[in-house]
């Protein structure tokens, strides 16, 4: 019983530490001159300049599901 508590408040500890990293990262998906993140959509040139940033969706509430998973 005491390892299964164990196992448990290892798993939870584990999935904290993930939620902390996804939210940190700026940028999840980078590769081919695009960045996306949550906020915003980004293209750059070859030299790393960013071009172009666009938000990620027009539509309200996608944005507050958004900032309410922060």
């Amino acid at each position: 019983m005491l390892l299964l508590l164990l196992g448990i408040i290892v798993l939870h500890v584990a999935v904290l530490v993930l939620l902390f990293v996804s939210t940190i990262v700026s940028q999840w998906v980078v590769g081919n001159g695009h960045a996306t993140d949550l906020w915003q959509n980004c293209s750059t040139s070859s030299s790393g300049n960013v071009l172009h940033c666009y938000s990620s969706s027009a539509n309200e509430w996608l944005q507050s599901v958004q900032a309410t998973m922060i």
